[in-house]
């Protein structure tokens, strides 16, 4: 049986993307995570242990937003990577990541990369 496990709306303040003011200030993100797994035992049993865990959804995406990158493209990437490799039970995942009022010259609320896997 297949289930969704969903963490949404992550909020961040990390320092992003290329140019140096984003660096030096740095900017708020949201990250939302959708994980497709087989929860049938712990819908059962109510056991945690049987099941992904928001609270290691959160920590991952946390420590992999702390790290900077240029390219919110590349901290996505190692966000699916990270929770794949270290949460068991993942049969795919969606993960989003939105960089709020980005510096692009012109009125825009968000700028956003989603990857499947």
């Amino acid at each position: 049986m297949k289930h969704t496990i969903e963490v949404n709306g992550i909020k961040l303040y990390a320092h992003h993307g290329c140019l140096p003011e984003e660096e030096a200030i740095g900017g708020h993100y949201i990250v939302d995570v959708a994980i497709t797994t087989d929860f049938t035992e712990a819908m059962q049993n109510d056991y945690l242990n049987k099941t992904v865990d928001y609270v290691d959804v959160n920590r991952i995406v946390s420590r992999e937003m702390a790290i900077r990158s240029k390219l919110i493209e590349h901290v996505g990437y190692r966000i699916v990577q990270a929770l794949k490799s270290e949460v068991s039970g993942i049969d795919s995942l969606k993960v989003k990541v939105t960089k709020l009022t980005p510096p692009i010259n012109g009125d825009v609320n968000d700028v956003a990369i989603i990857i499947e896997g």
